[in-house]
């Protein structure tokens, strides 16, 4: 770590490799997989983080350990906060069904009319623009948007029936 400190690329790679491998076998005892990976990688970005705190005075193992363990320890905090659902549960998922069978034929039905037709009833009457908006987006005279309106619902209506 001293070396590494010092700006020696090597030994810091070396040292995060040793150091991978310490934790991948300390979290392996302590947490599944997803977990023990997440909080392996947490650490080794804590270290790298706080080098600096590191005291070569003091052991550079429980310097590490001490990390290890409050990661582990947040690991298992988080763990119980959320429960997971079983896959027996039954999950509500609210059915779109109908919504989706309606639009579609909207769809095709809206396709069935002249594309000026299709065009001012989809914006105005789907979309909520005004007459004048929809005259503008389409280049059609308002008055134009307006018998497109009548005629289409018109050819619609007789579709329908």
């Amino acid at each position: 770590m001293l070396a590494a400190r010092g700006g020696d690329g090597a030994a810091y790679e070396q040292l995060l490799r040793e150091l991978d491998l310490w934790l991948r076998a300390y979290y392996a005892r302590r947490l599944p997989y997803p977990a023990a990976d997440d909080a392996r990688q947490e650490v080794l970005l804590a270290i790298h983080a706080k080098r600096h705190t590191f005291t070569p005075s003091r052991p550079f193992g429980a310097w590490v350990t001490a990390i290890a363990r409050y990661k582990w320890v947040d690991r298992v905090r988080d763990a119980s906060r959320y429960s997971a659902l079983s896959l027996d549960d039954e999950i509500a998922v609210e059915d779109h069904e109908e919504a989706a069978v309606s639009a579609a034929a909207l769809d095709q039905l809206l396709g069935r009319l002249k594309p000026a037709q299709e065009s001012v009833i989809r914006l105005v009457k789907l979309n909520g623009l005004s007459i004048a908006r929809a005259s503008g987006a389409t280049g059609q005279s308002a008055a134009l948007v307006k018998i497109n309106i009548h005629r289409g619902l018109k050819k619609l209506a007789a579709l329908v029936s």
